[in-house]
């Protein structure tokens, strides 16, 4: 998948986006499950919206991506705001190096953009060896029912003042997969002219279970699975479903 020139347009695209959510949501599990310190890895941080409302919120940030892309934009976004947060070009599945930390968060749906449970059991697993004894894991992803009735063989469009989009969802090849396949019309602010950029997205999901099994092959303890920003088990009809999780203290 490419994310040249989606990277650019993602936070326009992407303001409503409840990002104010994940940070509450963040400080009331780490309450929640007494997490100490305030170290925090945002794996997969994307452009970096969250990587600064987290600093804002207290934290001491770090941010890895595999878009170059994402990371130049949250680069400018982190100086911008005043904010030394580093960030490096990484696979989250094969991510080393990184330091320890008190919390890793892989949030926005992140996670699903792997395609196989091999890379997320992997992903797991380099978030273990990030974490101090006792750190904690935070993490959503889609649900089984909002990939195969909500993305799959649905089209989305948008037709703003200076972009407009065409959004096809497809079944994917694999079990509970969708390929996402993007058109945009961007407006030149100089020429007033309107030009043309295709993306091609994929993602893929698995049941709560099945990220319960691949959690606990990498060592964490689960603490608990909800949906929706809400501290309620999920439903045949929830969307996002929300995963804590804890690296045993001894």
């Amino acid at each position: 998948m490419s994310y040249a020139g989606f990277a650019y347009l993602y936070d326009e695209l992407m303001d409503d986006v409840p990002y104010g959510d994940w940070v509450k949501w963040t400080e009331c599990a780490a309450a929640q499950h007494k997490a100490e310190g305030k170290r925090l890895l945002e794996i997969a941080c994307g452009t970096g919206e969250l990587s600064v409302r987290f600093a804002e919120a207290g934290y001491t940030v770090t941010g890895l991506d595999l878009s170059e892309d994402m990371l130049a934009v949250a680069r400018s976004k982190a100086d911008e705001s005043g904010y030394n947060i580093p960030f490096y070009r990484q696979d989250m599945s094969e991510m080393e190096g990184l330091g320890e930390f008190d919390v890793a968060v892989i949030f926005c749906d992140s996670l699903n953009y792997l395609e196989s449970e091999e890379q997320v059991l992997k992903t797991f697993e380099g978030a273990f060896v990030h974490l101090k004894k006792g750190g904690l894991l935070l993490f959503d992803v889609h649900s089984v029912f909002k990939m195969n009735h909500i993305f799959a063989d649905s089209t989305f469009t948008l037709n703003d003042e200076h972009i407009s989009y065409i959004w096809n969802s497809f079944q994917g090849e694999f079990p509970d997969s969708v390929e996402h396949e993007l058109t945009f019309f961007v407006q030149d602010e100089k020429t007033g002219l309107y030009r043309r950029l295709d993306e091609s997205h994929f993602q893929r999901t698995y049941s709560p279970e099945n990220y319960c099994k691949l959690l606990e092959k990498a060592g964490f303890n689960v603490f608990s699975v909800t949906a929706d920003f809400k501290a309620e088990s999920p439903s045949e009809c929830s969307e996002r479903i929300f995963f804590a999780a804890g690296k045993p203290s001894a």
